[in-house]
């Protein structure tokens, strides 16, 4: 998916016209009402003259309607304006790798996981689970957060198959669970969302995530080892 400036144009330019529309109409309501006013004054009863006070009321209250209608006119360009330069903003992280708790893609090849043990810990298990959720491997590690690598193989030497696998982090004392801590993996954006008025990232495998649920961006590995030849 790419997202450029031109939805921001086509945005700005359709807000632009639906002002201008709604401008053109108040001022033919407001001719539309002088000519019913001056029709009004011109065949009152001159035995029961209509109060001044009548006419200023009338006049305030279509003025009051009038800004109304404006400040509305002006809040709809403004949220149109601030949601052309969200999308835009966000264009640059479409291709960039997320770091989240969000289920990874597993294509064989291995996955690091930023994990996050309980201080105090004396020591620390790497658990993954499938999509289902349900646990597939357990893999004893140092305490800490450094990166370890989760290389997708059993005990027997069997290989999990592809699909989508999140990591918690078990940390213990004594033999005794003290906290549960998910962990973080890196992945990459391939797709962005507008859903109401939240964006929603879509990552590689399908996982969907929001920017509140993304904790560091960085450039693809392949990209960093390109330009560093």
């Amino acid at each position: 998916m790419e997202v450029t400036n031109t939805q921001a144009t086509q945005t700005a330019a359709r807000t632009a016209a639906a002002a201008e529309q709604s401008n053109a109409v108040l001022s033919s309501d407001f001719e539309t009402f002088l000519q019913m006013l001056t029709a009004q004054a011109r065949y009152q009863d001159p035995l029961e003259p209509i109060d001044s006070s009548e006419y200023a009321a009338q006049l305030a209250q279509f003025s009051m309607v009038e800004q109304q209608v404006l400040s509305n006119d002006l809040l709809q360009a403004l949220s149109a304006q601030m949601s052309a330069g969200s999308i835009s903003e966000i264009a640059g992280w479409i291709g960039m790798e997320a770091r989240t708790t969000a289920p990874v893609s597993f294509d064989g090849s291995p996955i690091t996981v930023i994990p996050a043990s309980e201080a105090g810990a004396e020591e620390a298990v790497l658990v993954a689970y499938d999509a289902e959720g349900e646990e597939v491997h357990r893999k004893q590690i140092d305490v800490g957060s450094d990166p370890v690598e989760w290389a997708g193989i059993a005990e027997d030497g069997t290989e999990f198959p592809p699909g989508l696998y999140s990591f918690k982090v078990e940390s213990r004392i004594a033999g005794k669970t003290i906290g549960v801590n998910a962990g973080e993996t890196y992945s990459r954006i391939t797709e962005a969302r507008r859903q109401g008025a939240a964006t929603v990232f879509i990552l590689e495998g399908g996982s969907a995530v929001t920017a509140e649920n993304v904790s560091a961006l960085r450039e693809p590995a392949e990209a960093t080892s390109d330009q560093t030849a």
